[in-house]
Formats: C-alpha cells, sequence, structure tokens
C-alpha cells in the first residue's frame, strides 16, 4: 500500500491551526480587555492583521512538520518533532499569560524562551529536511516582533 503524505499534512496542519483557535477562544474577552486598556508600543500593527498572520504562521508551521514527519525514521526525526511539540505548547501559553492573565513581564520571559525552542526547531528541521527548517523563518521573524510589542507593553503599563 503506497503511503499517503497528504494525511501527514492534514494531520500537522489541522492539529497546529487548532491549537491557534483553542488558544483564541480562551483569550477572547482577554484580548477585549487589552484592546480597551493597553497603551501599545509605536509599530502595533491592527488587530485584525493578528489572525490572520497567525493562521499563516501556523499553516506554515504544520507543512514543516509534515516534510520532518515524512522523512527517514530516525532519532533525530523523533526529537525534532518533540521540540515542535515544545515549542507549540508554549506558543500556546504565551496568549494566556499576556492576553488573559496581562502579565507582561512574565509573558516577556515566556516568550524568551518561546523564541529559543523556535530556533531550536528550525535548526533540527533544517538538519532533517533543508526546506522544513526555511518554513519556520517567518514564525521567528513573528514572535521576535511579537518580543518587541511584548516588551513595549510592558514598559508602557
Amino acid at each position: 500500500m503506497k503511503p499517503k503524505p497528504w494525511k501527514k499534512y492534514a494531520f500537522y496542519i489541522l492539529i497546529t491551526e487548532a491549537v491557534g483557535l483553542i488558544a483564541g477562544l480562551i483569550i477572547r474577552e482577554g484580548t477585549k480587555l487589552y484592546a480597551q486598556t493597553i497603551t501599545k508600543p509605536p509599530l502595533s500593527p491592527p488587530a485584525i492583521l493578528f489572525p490572520i498572520v497567525w493562521s499563516v504562521l501556523y499553516a506554515l508551521m504544520g507543512v514543516s512538520a509534515a516534510r520532518v514527519a515524512l522523512s527517514p525514521p530516525a532519532a533525530r526525526r523523533k526529537k525534532a518533532l518533540y521540540i515542535y511539540f515544545v515549542q507549540l505548547a508554549f506558543n500556546f501559553l504565551w496568549s494566556i499569560i499576556f492576553f488573559e492573565w496581562q502579565a507582561f513581564g512574565v509573558a516577556f520571559f515566556w516568550l524568551l524562551i518561546l523564541w529559543a525552542l523556535i530556533l531550536w526547531m528550525l535548526l533540527a528541521f533544517r538538519n532533517i529536511e533543508p526546506g522544513a527548517g526555511y518554513l519556520q523563518i517567518p514564525y521567528l521573524v513573528w514572535v521576535s516582533f511579537a518580543g518587541y510589542l511584548n516588551l513595549g507593553v510592558w514598559i508602557l503599563n
């Protein structure tokens, strides 16, 4: 029986998008409060941009993880996918820490750990399937920008 790679792609894209959707539902009230009461730093994009960007980034993350999952079985593949899920959990929890709890200082340090995990994942993916690593670059760049925004919010509030 011939393997069906589209199933791996569907699995990783759907699971990653689901993490973002669930986080978005949990932080709904927190984002409303944030929009109304928090002083934002310069270069803060309009609120409508965030779900669009995150949807695209989650899709890229899912495609990237699927490419790694489709690579030949090896210990480094297992480790890379483990890093993927750990960073995804950190991503999920950052939204709650920042928007729901509005613990901006904690969120900033959490984001630094997330950034390091993303870089680690990117490098692990690149060593297995170079294209999968490169697909993570927009995510790393966006989280870097989020770090600037998080730090700005923390300082201003």
